[in-house]
């Protein structure tokens, strides 16, 4: 019998990795864009949340259509909804609750951001030819931060976070197939 301290740390993880991947438990792809798509139009994400944040739609916005730009570059991006895909959204949720109390006092807070995105393949909306299909979805995170912080000033310095993570989040519920 073969004992586990005969191995290094960085092989029994390789071995891991290997089980895994020939379960096809996990699959890790790379953007994924059919050939045939040419265009993208990415609509304004408007914030219809109750609570709003100013600076999050337009840096989430900006943000994406960056993203986009850089990581699916060969998709034309078009001022107009007649493009190949076209991707819209709303941010419906944005509030922040008590997550933790110590001593009888808040100790963490949670800021909750969810965007509805609605995505249209205009080639194949049943998405058979051409994947994928129409869908909708809602991304959500949460960021925490401390009771101490008051949410004006968690804002400020969660923003960066929150429009990277749900730029991402997003993105890779457009283009990947996690």
């Amino acid at each position: 019998m073969i004992s586990v301290n005969e191995y290094p740390a960085s092989a029994l993880i390789l071995i891991v990795v290997m089980g895994l991947s020939s379960c096809k438990i996990y699959s890790f792809k790379d953007v994924s864009i059919p050939k045939e798509v040419k265009s993208i139009y990415i609509g304004y994400i408007e914030n219809r949340a109750r609570l709003v944040n100013p600076q999050l739609a337009p840096q989430l916005n900006d943000k994406l259509r960056q993203k986009i730009n850089q990581q699916a570059s060969r998709l034309a991006q078009r001022q107009d909804p007649g493009a190949d895909y076209e991707v819209s959204g709303t941010i419906t949720d944005y509030n922040y609750t008590t997550s933790g109390i110590s001593n009888q006092q808040v100790a963490s807070n949670r800021l909750n951001v969810t965007v509805h995105i609605i995505f249209k393949n205009h080639l194949d909306p049943t998405g058979k030819t051409v994947a994928p299909a129409d869908f909708e979805a809602d991304v959500t995170r949460n960021f925490d931060f401390s009771g101490n912080t008051s949410i004006t000033d968690a804002e400020q310095q969660l923003l960066p976070t929150i429009v990277s993570n749900m730029t991402d989040e997003i993105f890779n519920k457009l283009f990947s197939n996690w």
